[in-house]
């Protein structure tokens, strides 16, 4: 796990769940992005048939950059004056609000242009990781730097929905609360990526990831960026409960 005392000046933050690093499910998903975000170092990736190693890298390039995780909070800088001890406390307090559970089965599923494990279950079961993420981007929210005009427009090049504009306006991030989804990214975008390709990275990915036993939400990560464009590294995993 890095040193908190170093990232005290970091670019930007992030809120996420990771699972614990000692987990299966850690090992398995920081192998297949090929980065451990923990150990701040490269790892080799399972092999996908029929797939080349060069491709396979470039797919989980974006994943990799933010390591293994499912977004909470989204990357953010802290507002003028906020120093980061007040966010970790912050952080810390919030998670005290919730005990730890077990995620519904993860499944891989194609999210509009990227391939992702997404619970499966009603909506009562999801209720739990909802609950957390909207405390995290409604708790946090005073501590993160008001978006800048370039971010804005960046952000606003997905072409948004008008809920999701309300959201980025409100909140700084357009796929919060109604608008949020819990995943785990496996690929960034796909584009015209051939369809045997993808269909190869799925089934290699289920195979991956379908024998891992339940995985547990029993802590929230705090991730940084050191400097912009820098690799996303963990910082600390925050237990739920008291």
């Amino acid at each position: 796990m890095s040193d908190t005392a170093s990232h005290g000046t970091a670019h930007r933050y992030a809120v996420y769940f990771a699972p614990a690093e000692s987990s299966v499910w850690w090992e398995v998903g920081s192998r297949w992005i090929g980065r451990c975000a923990a150990q701040g170092r490269s790892l080799p990736q399972p092999v996908v048939p029929g797939v080349s190693s060069l491709v396979q890298q470039r797919l989980t390039q974006a994943p990799r950059r933010y390591g293994w995780h499912a977004t909470l909070k989204a990357p953010f800088a802290l507002a003028p004056g906020v120093e980061f001890e007040v966010l970790r406390d912050r952080l810390h307090e919030l998670c005290g609000r919730f005990e730890a559970f077990t995620l519904p089965p993860l499944n891989v599923q194609q999210l509009d242009d990227f391939l992702a494990l997404v619970p499966e279950g009603d909506s009562g079961q999801l209720d739990g990781i909802n609950a957390v993420a909207a405390a995290c981007v409604t708790g946090l929210h005073a501590l993160a730097a008001t978006l800048s005009p370039v971010e804005l427009q960046r952000r606003r090049a997905a072409r948004l929905t008008p809920q999701e504009d309300a959201l980025l306006l409100r909140w700084g991030y357009p796929f919060v609360l109604d608008a949020f989804r819990f995943h785990m990214s496996l690929t960034g975008a796909l584009g015209d990526t051939p369809s045997q390709v993808v269909d190869a990275i799925k089934a290699a990915a289920t195979q991956c990831f379908g024998a891992l036993p339940a995985c547990r939400f029993d802590s929230v990560a705090l991730f940084a960026e050191p400097h912009p464009g820098a690799d996303f590294e963990l910082v600390e995993h925050m237990r739920l409960g008291r």
